[in-house]
């Protein structure tokens, strides 16, 4: 005789044996670590708000088709797409050709060949039936969907910010995981160079609020690349040329020969552009070089302008911390951007990029709204967060959650010890107050551990004098102060 168990049943009996986990590619943080990322993201988000831009959030989920062939055939497989909820697998055509095969016979199914049931289906065919969403990839798409959408409402230029997290179906790896946040800012309907100054001054004083000290922006522009090529007569073949000179850091001036001419380069092309790959000197020093190189090139001689333009705007502003450099093997999103290229690297560890972005012609058009120039940067989070845990830069502030915390040996003082509390709360001084019952000890060990730095004890002692044991949680020193002294000391 078989004897049939029920799935429910079966599923009980592995939940009971799974180990908890989260998917690879995501993390859970601690509260700790929730502190210093607030503090990372309160501190960009907090610059941002001072030039002007205004926060927007968008859905975690878009439109399949919002998404879909704006990343290209390889940033398209990275999407992760969303089941359609209900019986959406039952309406499938396939569920209607495994359908023929009813039966109640369990012991005699026939088995259906892969060829039979996918035959004359493609994986685009069964996705429309099953997928109409997914999670966001990035944050400029969703906001150019956002702009077109609400255009009527927004006042243009228009400056927003968006702090949230993105999604892809990448391989996991150490620094790149499959969830993680974008901290954007972008503009758009305003093609003045003054927004990409004002994006390097942004840079600049965020990255010195974290406490960086020693870090470089560096600046390229589409159209001096666009002239280069132009020049050897090899504007087709753009992405093979800035593909190749893009990795002069890692593979050095040979490497980077040797890679154009198996990319279809000649050697007097090489020759041509070799000066312009290794300019040295000073950034005024690189542009007299490019103008002289470009002289030919209308469209590189406006890049070399608008360069110009840029530094001459953030001169005008406010003295930099940081090293702006004139960067002609800079070539991030050279399908993306139009204009100028941005990228942001520490010098005090060794990370990749911790910023980047640039101009954009036409953000809009893919949503229908043509003409639209904008200009965005972005800065990398979880590579800024690996930053300052390495050089210990986070403020002793930012791991701390409570500042006072208030003990009591039993109820009589639990009872005494919350008007104090509602007191310390009122001038927003973060407090608690431990429920009683637990031994003092035990109450010290939790503040030491929260890494509170205040506490107040209260026994008979202290309710019968009205003086309360202040103590000092980092040097041990103690005091019996009145309730205002000790909200006069906190307050300080």
């Amino acid at each position: 005789m078989r004897v049939w168990v029920r799935p429910a049943f079966l599923y009980l009996c592995r939940m009971a044996s799974i180990k908890p986990s989260v998917p690879k590619g995501t993390r859970d943080f601690s509260p700790a670590e929730m502190a210093k990322r607030n503090f990372i993201f309160d501190t960009i988000k907090g610059v941002f708000r001072k030039y002007g831009y205004q926060q927007i959030e968008t859905p975690s989920m878009e439109n399949l088709s919002t998404l879909t062939g704006k990343y290209g055939d390889e940033g398209d497989k990275l999407i992760f797409k969303i089941l359609d909820s209900g019986d959406v697998i039952e309406k499938t055509d396939i569920a209607k050709l495994l359908s023929k095969n009813e039966t109640n016979d369990w012991a005699n199914i026939q088995p259906i060949g892969l060829k039979e049931i996918f035959g004359g289906f493609t994986t685009k065919s069964l996705l429309k039936q099953i997928s109409e969403k997914a999670l966001r990839y990035d944050l400029t798409v969703p906001f150019a969907r956002y702009v077109v959408q609400h255009q009527n409402e927004i006042t243009f230029p228009f400056k927003r910010f968006q702090v949230q997290p993105v999604w892809r179906a990448d391989r996991p790896q150490k620094g790149r995981y499959r969830e993680f946040y974008q901290c954007d800012a972008d503009v758009v309907g305003s093609p003045s160079l003054l927004n990409e100054a004002e994006f390097i001054i942004i840079y600049d004083e965020a990255l010195c609020l974290l406490g960086l000290k020693d870090f470089s922006i560096k600046i390229n522009n589409r159209k001096i690349l666009s002239g280069i090529a132009q020049v050897i007569d090899k504007h087709d073949n753009i992405i093979d040329m800035t593909v190749a000179i893009d990795k002069l850091d890692k593979i050095g001036f040979d490497g980077v020969v040797k890679e154009l001419l198996e990319r279809g380069f000649r050697q007097e092309d090489i020759d041509t552009i070799k000066p312009i790959i290794l300019l040295e000197g000073s950034n005024d020093e690189k542009l007299n070089s490019l103008r002289a190189a470009l002289q030919n090139s209308e469209i590189g001689l406006r890049g070399c302008d608008e360069i110009q333009t840029v530094f001459d705007y953030v001169a005008a502003c406010k003295p930099l911390t940081a090293k702006l450099e004139l960067d002609i093997t800079l070539a991030r999103g050279l399908n993306y951007y139009t204009g100028a290229i941005f990228e942001v690297k520490t010098n005090e560890v060794a990370m990749g990029s911790i910023g980047g972005g640039g101009r954009y012609d036409d953000l809009t058009g893919m949503f229908g709204l043509k003409g639209l120039t904008g200009a965005g940067i972005s800065f990398g989070a979880d590579r800024i967060y690996d930053v300052l845990e390495e050089l210990n830069l986070f403020p002793q502030s930012a791991e701390q959650s409570t500042q006072v915390l208030i003990c009591c040996f039993d109820e009589q003082g639990e009872k005494y010890g919350l008007p104090l509390l509602q007191s310390l709360r009122s001038q927003n001084t973060s407090a608690e107050l431990y429920p009683a019952g637990a031994k003092i000890k035990k109450q010290m060990e939790y503040a030491n551990n929260k890494q509170i730095p205040y506490t107040v004890l209260i026994g008979s002692d202290e309710m019968e004098s009205g003086l309360l044991t202040f103590k000092n949680m980092e040097n041990g020193e103690q005091e019996k102060l009145s309730v205002n002294d000790i909200l006069k000391r906190v307050k300080k």
